[in-house]
């Protein structure tokens, strides 16, 4: 590792943005060790214990299931467990070529206050309540900066990124599902936790965003996703400029209309087009990459390694760290009970290996996918990019996609998960029932979009008259 980073060194970088476990950050400086680089700096709650150091190692059930992973168990932190996790677990599953595993640099205390103090105007006010960079932390992630392409092509070069976060996108099928949660095998996950957010207050209108589209392996589905995420991107959907974010917010605000117009202009230096096409013809780039690289097939394999569905697995989970199942005793009864004994009397490692498929699920449920783009014309005729031709422009763009955000899911979770997935789906059946939208179709649909906030998120009348 290279010397330690100091409270001084804070100046050279900057906010990128956050999810529950990890800060980013952007390197503005001139060192060559970390241009085209980001930090992952890891939070810790505020509700939570004062701070964690990152010390402690894996808790003994874990050992269970990450044992046959080599390194892993024995990693003297969690932040290098975690790393590891990276490497072993989730590169062989989607492709080492798509995923960074990255390295750790060591940081002081003064270094990580003073990040904290930086950036605390630039996170949205629901990730400041919830948690702020953890000080104790020996050392943080040194990652490639995937809103770029690597140095060496000319300065004058245009790179435009999208960053997705695409969400769990099939709809489960599982039998333990119990019959009054059977709107789970007709609704997606994230159409129906877009409601209980709504109630909550941390989104000002309902996304028209369907993961299913995305995921669809159509044409027609992936791009009524994309004219979807423009239209409410939420912490969804971003678009980066040479690293620059101009369009898409950091949390589930809006920012401003302003946005949109930045997304627009920034597009003229990328895709050739009359003026008001350019964005049409980024859907259109965007569509075809999508449709062609294969990738999100790849992903949806691994998301759907959660065969049994939360309310399944909740149950190995229970036996594998030697508990009683809460469940069973709550819910009670013969028939209930009769339900999952199945799983119940399944062998110790069967039950391991639901709950770590389960984990590995989670992560790529809540994983985004980087895809960067940048002229052919403008690059190494020996370039080792994939290309993708846009018809509408007459251009040859050389891409690169790559899968982040994927941490290790702790194995306590578990019970949140299936508390969350219980909270998620009696708030939408309730929904239904007080809107008398019993179809649970686009009647549900419509009834929640008249529930949401009459403001705009980012400039989506600009997107609407696009798409008219």
């Amino acid at each position: 590792m290279a010397a330690i980073l100091q409270a001084k060194d804070a100046e050279e970088w900057t906010y990128r943005g956050e999810g529950a476990v990890n800060l980013v950050l952007a390197y503005c400086g001139s060192s060559p060790q970390f241009v085209g680089k980001v930090l992952r700096i890891q939070k810790v709650p505020n509700d939570g214990p004062e701070f964690e150091n990152g010390h402690s190692a894996l808790v003994n059930h874990e050992s269970l299931l990450w044992g046959k992973f080599e390194g892993i168990v024995s990693a003297p932190t969690k932040e290098i467990a975690e790393q590891l996790y990276v490497q072993k677990v989730m590169c062989p599953l989607l492709g080492s070529e798509h995923v960074d595993s990255g390295i750790h640099v060591l940081v002081s205390r003064g270094f990580l206050e003073a990040v904290d103090n930086k950036v605390l105007c630039q996170r949205p006010s629901w990730r400041v309540d919830a948690a702020r960079v953890n000080p104790l932390c020996d050392s943080v992630l040194l990652i490639a900066d995937h809103s770029v392409f690597p140095h060496g092509s000319l300065k004058e070069d245009f790179c435009v990124s999208v960053e997705i976060k695409p969400k769990g996108g099939f709809l489960p099928i599982s039998e333990f599902i119990a019959e009054e949660n059977a709107v789970k095998k007709r609704i997606t996950r994230f159409k129906m936790h877009q409601a209980l957010k709504l109630h909550q207050g941390k989104i000002s209108q309902i996304s028209k965003y369907d993961p299913l589209d995305l995921f669809s392996g159509s044409k027609d589905g992936i791009q009524r996703a994309i004219k979807a995420l423009l239209l409410t991107p939420q912490n969804n959907f971003r678009v980066f400029l040479n690293g620059s974010l101009i369009f898409g917010g950091m949390g589930g605000a809006a920012d401003s209309t302003r946005t949109a117009q930045s997304f627009h202009d920034g597009l003229k230096h990328v895709i050739s087009a009359k003026d008001g096409m350019h964005v049409k013809g980024f859907v259109d780039l965007l569509t075809e990459t999508i449709f062609k690289s294969g990738l999100w097939n790849r992903l949806l394999e691994v998301q759907k390694l959660d065969a049994i569905d939360i309310e399944g697995a909740i149950h190995a989970y229970y036996d594998i760290i030697f508990q009683p199942c809460v469940i069973c005793r709550q819910r009670g009864g013969n028939k209930f009970s009769a339900r999952y004994s199945s799983i119940h009397s399944m062998q110790r490692d069967e039950k391991v290996k639901i709950v770590r498929d389960y984990l590995i699920s989670a992560t790529a449920k809540d994983l985004s996918m980087m895809i960067s783009f940048r002229s052919k014309g403008n690059m190494d005729q020996e370039s080792p990019y994939r290309a993708v031709f846009l018809e509408s422009s007459k251009q040859t763009f050389c891409y690169k996609a790559s899968f982040i955000d994927l941490d290790m899911k702790p194995l306590k979770k578990m019970e949140y998960y299936y508390e969350l997935d219980q909270q998620i789906v009696k708030h939408y059946v309730q929904m239904v029932k007080d809107t008398d939208a019993l179809d649970c179709g686009e009647s549900t649909q419509e009834s929640l979009k008249s529930r949401a906030c009459t403001s705009v998120e980012t400039g989506s009348e600009f997107f609407v008259s696009l798409f008219a």
